[in-house]
């Protein structure tokens, strides 16, 4: 049968996992109660000072808090690495070398755990340490392993946070670095009317020139992640809508932006500057929206100045039916999971078909992404869908080809389609 350390140990790794669990404060907690202690605490050692970074003492926060510090040497640390002290101490007054350290009377301390907190690499951090305002003669040795246990278990939580950290630092730099040398290219992908096989509207993609080389999805899903999603967006935004002024009248230019990027001050002064007839915003499927009133009332000044609005992927996930219903865009964009093989799926036929009714039924417009071939786009015209894109109609280019594409006209890239 297990005993009582083993099964305070095992009841900590068990919620180890746990998003909103704090190992260590758990940990103390733990130790703290089972041992009849008074503190319990984990240090860490910084230059000659030992500083408390997680404490339990109910009762005497005031003596000993998060932050605190004190000097090794006036301290029981030093001399329990260096062997003149033990480990455990049952009752401190039969130390000599003990009584002798001020911290002791200051304190009051009658009995005293302590063990070095190693991390995974063999770095020394600092200790694990509990102690009692009377002496304790039933401590046993199993009780001081059971403290080597918890600090362990400490010792493999702050290594976690510490490469965390360090892998978010990492993160911020690259993100930070990309915004600041503008290390990325714009392309642009051709809107096409099935009907009159001309292009009518432009989709501005990103492509990142920084190294690691990876898809745009990972660059903004990192940069959300370090809080940076929406300086990322707007600057690849900026360079986007300077191409608006290039563009014919009659054709529009589609940008992707996130909803804290939409419910930026920087965003909506950005938007100021160009004819709002020639933007259309498209809101992703993956981004999530906590208040979809507060993103319709941003989003009301740029759709009374003209702003269309688009739900990007639709037909991918449950956040897109979320945001047709709630945003009452103007376009709806089918993802290409949903067109890709329409011509040979039954059931994706069925919901293109239900989503071309509503789009009928609320007065917008439907857009087929990811169009790669000739029965794909066959069977996308018969279920009455007007706007497509994709490969098979023009591959995303750099603006001057793009531009040169418009100035030629649909004719001759729409002809394999007839």
């Amino acid at each position: 049968m297990a005993d009582a350390s083993t099964l305070l140990v095992d009841g900590l790794l068990q919620t180890q996992d746990g998003a909103s669990t704090d190992v260590i404060a758990r940990a103390l907690k733990a130790i703290r109660a089972h041992l009849g202690m008074d503190i319990a605490y984990v240090s860490e050692f910084v230059g000659d000072r030992s500083v408390f970074r997680e404490v339990d003492a109910p009762g005497h926060e005031a003596a000993i808090w998060p932050g605190h510090s004190l000097a090794i040497e006036d301290i029981y640390c030093r001399h329990i690495l260096e062997g003149r002290l033990p480990e455990l101490i049952r009752d401190v007054s039969a130390e000599p070398l003990a009584m002798s350290v001020p911290l002791t009377h200051t304190y009051g301390i009658g009995k005293h755990l302590s063990v070095p907190v190693r991390l995974p690499n063999g770095e020394l951090y600092g200790m694990f340490c509990c102690l009692g305002f009377s002496p304790d003669p039933s401590l046993q040795q199993r009780d001081l392993q059971m403290m080597r246990a918890f600090a362990d278990l400490a010792a493999h939580e702050i290594h976690r946070e510490r490469e965390t950290r360090r892998s978010a630092e990492e993160r911020i730099v690259r993100i930070r670095k990309v915004i600041d040398e503008q290390s990325f290219t714009l392309v642009f992908q051709p809107i096409w009317n099935v009907e009159t096989r001309a292009p009518i509207g432009l989709e501005c993609l990103t492509r990142f020139t920084a190294a690691p080389s990876r898809s745009p999805d990972i660059w903004f899903n990192e940069a959300a992640e370090v809080g940076l999603g929406a300086a990322l967006e707007l600057a690849a935004i900026r360079h986007a809508l300077s191409a608006v002024a290039s563009l014919p009248a009659n054709i529009y230019l589609a940008i992707n932006a996130s909803p804290h990027t939409i419910l930026s001050a920087e965003f909506t002064a950005m938007m100021q500057s160009v004819p709002p007839a020639q933007v259309v915003l498209e809101i992703t499927e993956h981004a999530g929206v906590g208040d979809y009133e507060y993103l319709l009332a941003a989003l009301r000044p740029h759709r009374d100045r003209g702003v269309r609005i688009a739900v990007d992927d639709a037909g991918a996930g449950y956040s897109s039916l979320r945001h047709i219903l709630n945003l009452r865009p103007d376009i709806i964009k089918l993802d290409m999971s949903l067109t890709r093989n329409i011509c040979l799926d039954p059931a994706r036929r069925a919901l293109a078909a239900a989503l071309t009714g509503f789009a009928r039924e609320t007065d917008c417009l439907i857009v087929a992404e990811g169009v790669e071939t000739p029965a794909e786009f066959a069977t996308l015209k018969a279920l009455g869908i007007e706007k497509v894109q994709g490969y098979l109609l023009g591959r995303p280019l750099p603006l001057e080809p793009t531009l040169r594409l418009l100035q030629r006209g649909a004719a001759a890239n729409a002809s394999s389609v007839a």
